[in-house]
């Protein structure tokens, strides 16, 4: 992935806790991540409840403080060639200037979110969770939160190829969520199913993903991108669909239990987004998916 050396980060949009430890009460609720690991995956289907899984097994307290190492490191696109947390940073400041820019033209002002960088586990205004939960993005704090060591499991237990892409794409599909949180879409959000307010909202935010990665390089973070980082976003969607992690944990697909959608309706709709570039093309709470 190539960001255009000369652009000026702002590391101010990511919080890095990284090396902290933090507990609180409570469970991680709402948000509804891009994936989880096969563990968590495996359980969830058998009917149990993500807060057993996600909720910390001690009291916990803060014991560090913010690192300022993105402050001090990730200043520039160059910084954000050469380092992931860097590029971390370089993405989530692409994303958030396209969708400050489509709100304004929309008349409406957009509300940035924070991302948080952790290691291991958090705490967060929908309660404690722990890196297995994936990505995910909390409508309390309004912050995405994610575990570095996820774009590892992507390609180790997920199968995906990776890629800087890939990366950019699990980003902009949190900031999705963020985006429904805004617009008043996350509150469909339910259910299991293939055709349930789960996995709609999951695919919209899939598809606007895609509409961010067709202005990507306007925002004026990024190089032109090209259509091998885009494949690297769609093998990425693909891996984490719902039968192709069925298919390796238990042996069998079962389309009444999906949360997130099939690998083939998540490269859709992010195909949708990316080749569209309007966000009112993805409506995926009506019709057919």
């Amino acid at each position: 992935m190539a960001f255009d050396p000369n652009a000026r980060l702002d590391p101010g949009q990511v919080s890095d806790v990284r090396g902290s430890r933090f507990g609180g009460h409570g469970m991680l609720i709402g948000g509804g991540g891009i994936g989880t690991v096969i563990l968590v995956v495996a359980y969830l289907l058998l009917g149990g409840n993500p807060g057993d899984l996600t909720q910390l097994t001690g009291p916990g307290t803060d014991t560090g403080v913010e690192s300022t190492t993105l402050q001090q490191e990730c200043t520039t696109g160059a910084d954000a060639n050469q380092r992931e947390d860097c590029r971390i940073v370089g993405f989530v400041n692409s994303i958030q200037k396209y969708w400050t820019t489509e709100f304004a033209n929309s008349g409406e002002q957009y509300q940035t979110a924070k991302t948080v960088l952790y290691t291991g586990a958090v705490s967060t205004g929908c309660g404690d969770a722990t890196s297995q939960v994936g990505p995910f993005y909390c409508p309390v704090d309004k912050h995405v939160y994610l575990d570095l060591d996820f774009f590892k499991e992507l390609q180790t237990r997920f199968g995906a190829r990776g890629g800087a892409f890939a990366e950019g794409y699990v980003v902009a599909h949190e900031y999705g969520h963020h985006i429904q949180d805004l617009t008043g879409r996350l509150s469909n959000t339910g259910g299991t199913g293939a055709g349930s307010g789960s996995v709609r909202t999951e695919l919209q935010a899939d598809c606007y993903a895609g509409v961010w990665a067709n202005h990507a390089a306007s925002t004026g973070f990024l190089e032109p991108v090209t259509q091998e980082q885009i494949n690297q976003a769609l093998d990425a969607a693909a891996a984490v669909g719902d039968d192709r992690i069925q298919a390796s944990t238990q042996g069998q697909v079962n389309p009444e239990s999906w949360t997130h959608g099939s690998a083939a309706q998540r490269q859709h709709w992010f195909s949708v987004g990316y080749q569209a570039g309007e966000p009112a093309d993805c409506d995926t709470f009506h019709g057919n998916i």
